[in-house]
């Protein structure tokens, strides 16, 4: 299954370039790239467009989101890294209370055109 999930970095430099090299290649912690794998996430890639972050996510028959925040919740490694994304992440101003990345609605698909 397909996600697209929304969040805004602060708008400033020195935040994006942060978020941007916890995120290059080779960067991530192992623990979290472990948690979002055994999460039964099958790809995840980040973009960027001046502050404004969408991530693409494939999951398989396995992801339960409910399951993930729990899993995460308990790890302090996850919680650790939550917590350095929190001083740069900002929720949509349109995001529930509480939430941080915030799912899109698929509005078009060329597949279901003529």
């Amino acid at each position: 299954m397909r996600h697209v999930l929304l969040i805004d970095l602060a708008d400033e430099a020195d935040a994006i370039a942060s978020y941007e090299a916890w995120h290059a290649a080779g960067a991530l912690p192992p623990a979290i790239g472990a948690s979002i794998r055994t999460a039964d996430v099958i790809a995840m890639d980040i973009y960027r467009s001046g502050n404004r972050l969408v991530m693409l996510m494939e999951t398989g028959p396995g992801f339960d989101p409910a399951a993930k925040a729990a899993a995460d919740a308990a790890d302090p490694a996850v919680q650790a890294w939550e917590a350095q994304m929190d001083g740069v992440q900002r929720p949509l101003p349109w995001a529930p209370p509480g939430a941080k990345w915030t799912e899109t609605t698929r509005i078009f698909s060329l597949d279901e055109q003529p």
